[in-house]
């Protein structure tokens, strides 16, 4: 199977399931007249709608990347590294599919040698 679609399909089914859920939070909140600020299940309501939304940002964020990796493919510079031109090896690509770095790129970006 391809692992961009996979990928893809992986994100899809993760929105669907955090927006879901994130609707479920909201309907339990409305369905409720506590306040947040004086309920003492007001934090953990709270909390709950902030992990979900930052979930859902996440998932996004990978979907987007994801698309932009098939973009990639579609132009034909998908595997090529954005930081120095070269190739991105088979096994990086294949554990992170939608990766724009090389490894050596990848560790001077995050500090690492």
């Amino acid at each position: 199977m391809d692992p961009l679609l996979t990928a893809r399909g992986n994100a899809l089914a993760q929105i669907a399931a955090l927006t879901a859920a994130r609707a479920e939070i909201v309907a339990a909140a409305e369905g409720s007249n506590a306040d947040d600020e004086h309920d003492p299940e007001g934090a953990t309501i709270a909390f709950e709608r902030q992990q979900v939304a930052a979930l859902l940002e996440q998932a996004h964020a990978s979907l987007a990347s994801v698309d932009a990796a098939l973009a990639r493919r579609s132009s034909g510079s998908y595997g090529v590294c954005t930081g120095c031109g070269g190739v991105i090896g088979a096994d990086r690509l294949e554990a992170r599919p939608s990766a724009t770095l090389c490894i050596a790129c990848a560790r001077r970006q995050s500090g690492r040698r």
